[in-house]
């Protein structure tokens, strides 16, 4: 049996030296006994899988909401899809593969229902009252709203796992690390975890979109990454993305294309920045994980064309409304009459450090879509038993 000791040994034999080390960490809020055959990271993902926010992921919506159909991602899939694709760069770049899986996992645990119009009617509504941001809110489930320990709030993770998540920088998250070194950089996991989410959230529209019929073959085989990835095909194979297997040795190809681009210019980025250390990693201005100029520019065609065809597709757009009006009706509701509220989320609303509003929202976003659609009928549908 290896002990962590050994682990940890090991860890050094392998890792790049800008890798982290577990035993380097700088620790916990709260001081915690060392496990015996677990490094710290590995505890840390551990916690993360086994929170109820994370369980609840499975009914989440990443694009398509869950009565759609079975086959679409949820953001607990599209977790998954981003911590394989997480550890593929890490292990291929010297880093620590726990580390990076446990921010990989965590990085959507604040999601509310119903995906990014989700997100942005809790933070119209709560506009008055400090407004709503996933990340923030993953970080407060991570330190305050998971209750598991006698001894503490939250699930007291290391400070790299919880330095990964405020430093969680897409084009869809809100850098706020004030309270985690701002000047520093973020290890080269936390850097590795953003861009695995890019490559995930980009390839499984594209995929999904395609399932779902919404996106049109023809159009999709004009962007510039897909004659890329064509390219690949040998001459007299199917090239038709209307067959299913097809299209997923197409999408299967386009993340293994944006995989391979991302580990060959991180690579030539530290080279040429000169990383020896962690220290020489943190001390850079700019992060040095990202695709080459060519990939990036095709990239943005991608996230453009998702966004003009994908996005605003008239189906997307009704299943968006429907859950602005379905959250705002609960929210107004329960702020009318909190007696409504579980007994739990009342007294909570009572503690005058959080306020009702806020508390309202944490049971809002902490609901699933399946759950949220169901509240609303107990609550607005006379023929639904409460």
């Amino acid at each position: 049996m290896f002990t962590r000791e050994q682990l940890e040994e090991r860890e050094d034999l392998m890792l790049a030296p800008y890798g982290m080390r577990s035993r380097d960490s700088r620790g916990r809020t709260v001081p915690e006994s060392e496990h015996p055959y677990r490094t710290g990271y590995q505890r840390d993902r551990d916690r993360i899988i086994h929170t109820t926010a994370f369980r609840r992921l499975d009914y989440k919506t990443q694009v398509f909401v869950y009565s759609e159909g079975d086959h679409y991602r949820n953001r607990l899939t599209h977790s998954i899809e981003v911590a394989q694709i997480g550890r593929t760069l890490a292990r291929s770049l010297g880093c620590n593969e726990d580390l990076t899986e446990a921010i990989c996992l965590a990085h959507d645990l604040g999601h509310p229902p119903f995906g990014h119009v989700g997100e942005a009617t809790l933070n119209e509504l709560m506009r008055a009252h400090g407004g709503y941001d996933h990340q923030r809110q993953t970080y407060r489930i991570l330190t305050e709203l998971e209750e598991r320990y006698p001894q503490h709030k939250g699930l007291n993770l290391t400070y790299e796992v919880l330095e990964g998540v405020v430093k969680h920088d897409t084009d869809y998250d809100i850098v706020d690390a004030s309270d985690y070194n701002p000047h520093e950089r973020g290890t080269l996991e936390c850097q590795i975890s953003n861009m695995a989410d890019e490559i995930a959230y980009n390839t499984s529209d594209l995929d999904d979109g395609l399932r779902a019929g919404i996106l049109e073959p023809g159009d999709v085989n004009q962007l510039q990454i897909s004659q890329l990835v064509w390219s690949t095909f040998l001459e007299g194979e199917v090239l038709d993305l209307r067959d299913a297997l097809t299209r997923h040795r197409f999408i299967r190809r386009m993340v293994g294309i944006q995989v391979t681009d991302t580990l060959e210019a991180t690579q030539r980025t530290l080279d040429e920045a000169g990383v020896h250390t962690l220290a020489d990693l943190r001390a850079l201005p700019y992060n040095v994980t990202g695709y080459s100029s060519m990939l990036a520019d095709y990239n943005g065609e991608l996230k453009r064309f998702l966004f003009d065809h994908f996005y605003r597709h008239y189906r997307v757009v009704r299943m968006a409304s429907k859950a602005e009006r379905l959250l705002t009706g609960l929210f107004t509701a329960y702020l009318e009459e909190p007696l409504q509220l579980p007994l739990d989320v009342q007294a909570r609303g009572s503690d005058p450090d959080l306020g009702l509003h806020r508390a309202v929202c944490d049971y809002l976003a902490g609901m699933t879509d399946r759950y949220a659609i169901q509240e609303y009928k107990r609550l607005f549908d006379p023929d639904t038993r409460v």
